[in-house]
């Protein structure tokens, strides 16, 4: 007793560890998942041929995965030492009898191969997804024709890590290091290490519901990792009975080449992406809008920076890739002189081009630059992710047994959603995403308009500090040849169309002209052998032909978006079970393992193989319950589950 005028202080020399905060959320979400079928689905579904765990199997491996993504330690470590002393109550909960050790989790991390993974992630697809949501509870953006579209976001996040500087000496045998089955060289970004590991998420936006979590050594295989992004979208849709049209798929940059197009227009989703490259500003639809019709004028909120958008209407940007919808913004260079991070500079203009197949008279050209930046609030949902959770840290060297760890974290962000929304009654909230708007004038071009290319531009000069000759020391002559600055003629070898508004024409020097010439170095370049003669060449591009600006102003209806508060939901989740009384109490004074039946003699002697049944039998809970949980604060619908 430590003595106190105002209060009695009892002490013990008794070692007796509090029970962890995160114990309670524990209780609740096994309960949940045993009274759904979920741990008999694990036990039963989830299957390994181990190697060296004991008479462990992936069930007790799962339970500890995920209670370590429920508890938010910062290590496994960390974990451990808080759930050891709890270990018999923590293991009960999910039917098991013995606590794993540290070390054996990661040997089983490390032997997951991908059927055990595939099975795990096919659970989380089939049951992750729909508990507590409906068709109405899901929310949706509409359209200014009232079409219904469900929002999703895919990307790519780099989780780099940091290796030691080994010696590299013959004595020494080669070093062979933990990360090189997961992590290889890549872009680090502003992420301090040497090599990388690229982790593909795709998210519900409007309930904040993680769809899935797709992995890959380095840089990552964007176009398999996005193929498989789609498919659990297309999952998802069809379990509330909506057609792969209701999905609406944003993303950035990386994605916005034609190979990857061609896979969204293949899953029949619409979606809005940022150009990869720029070489569409050449085509003459393009080059015509620019020069006609300015569809609309926004102002950035943080910079007060205004930007002229274009509609360039619907063109094909390859061979064999149906037409998608071209929008330009521009904005003027800054007066600091600094290069724009996003976006090409010609002349005065920084452009930025954004592909998407919205219908026109559903989403106007400020309503999509609207819609992609909002996927801002993507990364605020990645930033709370790593709050919580963290799933990013290293649970595993191996690819598969990273992935199992972070598919288990998005299951349990994925239950404090739907449980949260259940407990707290939460309605969807509702906004206004665009007010009314009339539609713009569009661009009609003239019927009786010829094709027509404009002057001929030499390629690049070269020549620099180098002082090699470039294109521009080419005279043209009336007869159609170039004059070198030797003296000697070039003449036109070709002219080929090398797309469907852009000529080359070709110019090659003869031989017997540029063995010989003193120039030969500062036109061919040091060491330039007497087999290769100059070569020259000039681009032209299709002119835009002439249009007419028509206006028809249509009143189209506002937009709307519906969603839920996920954050809160989570966050008044997860205070809730850390502030509530827990206990665990011993019900015997000896707490004895009660052990399986003993197999066969019959199987011993013939040496047979462990069935299924006999292997899970060796770690599971036998008898009556030997300890008591006590938790507070429990609602009454998961009382009753």
């Amino acid at each position: 007793m430590i003595p106190n005028p105002n209060i009695e202080v009892q002490t013990s020399p008794a070692n007796r560890p509090s029970v962890p905060a995160w114990f309670a959320e524990v209780v609740i979400l096994s309960q949940h998942l045993a009274a759904k079928g979920l741990l008999e689905a694990f036990t039963h579904q989830v299957r390994l041929v181990r190697g060296r765990f004991g008479s462990y199997e992936p069930i007790d491996f799962l339970a500890l995965l995920f209670g370590y993504a429920i508890s938010g330690e910062r290590t496994l470590a960390d974990f451990f030492h808080r759930l050891v002393p709890f270990g018999p109550a923590f293991m009960a909960l999910f039917g098991r009898a013995d606590l794993p050790h540290r070390a054996t989790l990661s040997r089983f991390l490390a032997c997951v191969d991908h059927p055990c993974l595939e099975a795990f992630r096919q659970l989380f697809e089939q049951n992750s997804f729909t508990e507590g949501w409906t068709t109405e509870t899901i929310g949706g953006i509409w359209d200014r024709q009232g079409r219904r579209y469900i929002v999703f976001d895919v990307d790519a996040t780099r989780q780099a890590a940091r290796q030691r500087a080994l010696p590299c000496d013959p004595t020494l045998p080669s070093p062979r290091r933990r990360r090189d089955a997961v992590c290889a060289p890549g872009y680090t970004g502003r992420k301090r290490g040497e090599v990388v590991r690229t982790r593909t998420v795709a998210l519900q936006m409007h309930t904040r519901q993680w769809i899935g979590t797709y992995a890959g050594r380095g840089n990552g295989d964007y176009q398999g990792e996005l193929a498989l992004a789609l498919q659990a979208i297309t999952t998802y849709v069809k379990f509330f009975a909506l057609t792969p049209e209701a999905a609406l798929v944003r993303l950035d940059g990386q994605y916005g080449d034609t190979v990857a197009i061609a896979q969204l227009i293949e899953a029949g989703v619409y979606f809005v992406t940022r150009a990869r490259g720029y070489r569409v500003l050449e085509h003459p639809q393009i080059q015509r809008v620019l020069a006609h019709l300015l569809t609309a004028k926004v102002t950035r909120v943080n910079s007060e920076e205004i930007v002229e958008l274009f509609d360039g209407g619907w063109l094909s940007l390859d061979e064999g890739v149906p037409q998608t919808r071209i929008i330009v913004a521009r904005h003027c260079v800054s007066t600091s002189g600094k290069s724009p991070s996003v976006g090409k500079c010609i002349g005065e203009w920084v452009y930025e081009i954004f592909i998407t197949t919205l219908p026109i008279d559903g989403f106007l050209v400020e309503d999509v630059l609207d819609l992609y930046h909002g996927r801002g609030a993507f990364e605020a949902v990645l930033a709370d992710e790593d709050v919580e959770e963290d799933p990013d840290r290293w649970c595993s060297s191996t690819e598969c047994g990273q992935e199992l760890w972070q598919i288990a974290c998005q299951w349990v962000w994925n239950l404090r959603l739907s449980l949260g929304k259940m407990m707290q009654e939460v309605q969807p909230r509702e906004m206004e995403w665009a007010l009314p708007k009339e539609t713009p004038p569009s661009l009609l071009a003239t019927e009786d308009a010829q094709e027509e290319y404009g002057p001929w531009q030499w390629a690049a000069a070269f020549g620099g500090a180098t002082g090699r000759f470039g294109a521009d020391a080419f005279a043209l002559q009336e007869n159609g040849t170039l004059r070198c600055p030797a003296g000697s003629s070039l003449w036109l070898s070709e002219v080929r169309q090398e797309n469907a508004f852009t000529q080359r024409a070709t110019y090659l020097g003869f031989r017997s002209d540029c063995e010989p010439c003193a120039l030969k170095e500062r036109c061919l370049g040091r060491g330039a052998k007497g087999s290769r003669a100059r070569r020259v060449s000039a681009v032209r591009r299709l002119l835009p032909s002439p249009a007419v600006v028509e206006h028809k102003p249509v009143m189209l209806a506002a937009m709307r978006w519906v969603d839920v508060a996920g954050r809160a939901l989570r966050r008044r989740w997860m205070t809730h079970w850390r502030s509530q009384y827990v206990e665990v109490i011993s019900l015997t004074t000896m707490a004895e393992k009660i052990s399986p039946p003993p197999r066969l003699p019959r199987a011993v002697r013939s040496h047979h193989r462990w069935s299924w049944r006999d292997r899970l039998a060796c770690n599971a809970w036998w008898g009556p319950p030997q300890r008591r949980v006590t938790v507070a604060g429990v609602p009454s619908f998961l009382a009753s589950n």
